[in-house]
């Protein structure tokens, strides 16, 4: 790995300097490609080309012509692939169709406004005596726990859930509290709000044989205290055709933007923004003042704010700009294929990947660490315990009735 460099530090700045030189190898092209003034990145890729370009010219001419018969081949296997990928995203807006009546009900269970029967509460292929036998082993320990008052005391009691409590409560919220993706995104300040959401739909774009394709993630909450939003959305739009100028780098669909919406925080309710102060002496005067401004903080609501591309789309900055919006787009197409359609078994936890709870082990071993380490600084990001599976607290004060 190279080494990084720090602002002031001569040293290093020679160092890197040095592997750049070895990397480059001070051919006429590498001479060339450092006085253009292109990214670092970009002279490797460059430099790289320029080797396989030398390799395949050093070949015989009847196998180069050969292997540009291969290369026109490849471009028919590209062409079909994008018919492909066109024809799975109008199978997902068909069977778009037959979800939405199944998470419509789902959204009214979790939220009270409807109480199955019976028959709908049936799981036959599932064995519920050892579930409701650990249940009620859960209660008598809790009474029993209630009645040790030395413990009482060395433990603060949660309230109990009201046995009359409409709905699910906080469903969506040990969904985020339950997945290390999500609980990686959520910060203290962002968890009341997160109590008042009611639900994440999906929904795909109609344009189905032409780009963009594409969805939308839609978070439904009830009314808060922090914004007047009852939706905010997260729409991402990808493009499905191979790019005439480099068919062949073609490799499925491509994410090219993604657009958040406005979010109308109420006064003084902004958690994606903290204020800092800091104190400033004038050189001369030796006075002081004190300076206000506002920054942005850590949140999971920045993700209703993505960044836009630059006009340039070779530009550096765009290409850390897409590095971010891949990213983001992980996230947005993990929410849609697992969260939205798999939301029970992440609520229960018999959904969740190895990989949650291998995160969480580590996170926990990372933050002892830390606390052992007074000098070391926190993480800027926090994860948050997971509540028992199936087993959150009925906490909604944050949210209003409607």
């Amino acid at each position: 790995m190279g080494t990084v460099e720090r602002a002031g530090d001569d040293h290093t700045s020679e160092v890197e300097s040095g592997e750049e030189e070895e990397i480059v190898g001070g051919g006429e092209l590498a001479q060339h490609l450092m006085k253009s003034g292109i990214t670092r990145n970009e002279m490797l890729a460059a430099i790289t080309n320029r080797i396989h370009v030398e390799a395949m010219a050093s070949l015989p001419p009847n196998v180069r012509r050969r292997i540009r018969a291969l290369r026109s081949l490849q471009k028919e296997f590209v062409d079909i692939e994008a018919k492909f990928y066109s024809e799975v995203h109008a199978l997902e807006c068909k069977y778009e169709k037959l979800y939405k009546p199944l998470f419509e009900k789902r959204a009214q269970i979790v939220n009270g406004g409807y109480e199955p029967n019976d028959d709908e509460c049936q799981n036959p292929w599932r064995d519920e005596t050892e579930e409701e036998e650990l249940a009620r082993a859960v209660q008598s320990a809790a009474i029993t726990d209630g009645s040790d008052e030395k413990k009482a005391e060395d433990k603060p009691q949660e309230p109990p859930m009201d046995p009359n409590v409409k709905g699910i409560p906080d469903f969506w919220y040990t969904i985020f509290k339950n997945v290390s993706m999500l609980c990686e995104m959520m910060q203290e300040h962002d968890e009341p709000i997160l109590k008042c959401l009611q639900d994440i739909k999906a929904s795909f774009a109609v344009q189905m044989h032409e780009d963009p394709i594409g969805f939308t993630l839609e978070f439904h909450f009830a009314p808060n205290d922090y914004f007047t939003n009852t939706i905010l959305t997260k729409e991402y739009s990808m493009k499905c055709k191979p790019d005439e100028e480099n068919p062949l780098e073609f490799e499925g669909p491509e994410i090219y933007s993604c657009k958040g919406c406005e979010i109308n925080w109420k006064k003084g309710k902004n958690v994606t923004v903290k204020t800092i102060k800091k104190k400033q002496k004038h050189k001369s005067r030796g006075s002081v003042r004190t300076v206000t401004k506002s920054v942005q903080a850590d949140s999971f609501f920045n993700f209703f704010s993505p960044p836009t591309m630059p006009d340039d789309p070779n530009s550096t900055l765009a290409s850390d700009i897409q590095a971010l919006l891949t990213a983001d787009f992980e996230i947005g197409h993990y929410i849609r294929e697992r969260v939205v359609s798999r939301a029970v078994l992440l609520y229960t936890g018999e959904g969740l990947d190895d990989d949650d709870d291998d995160d969480y082990e580590e996170e926990e071993e990372e933050e002892c660490s830390t606390e052992e380490s007074e000098d070391e600084e926190p993480a800027p990001r926090r994860r948050g315990k997971r509540p028992a599976k199936g087993g959150p607290q009925d906490n909604p004060a944050e949210c209003k009735q409607q």
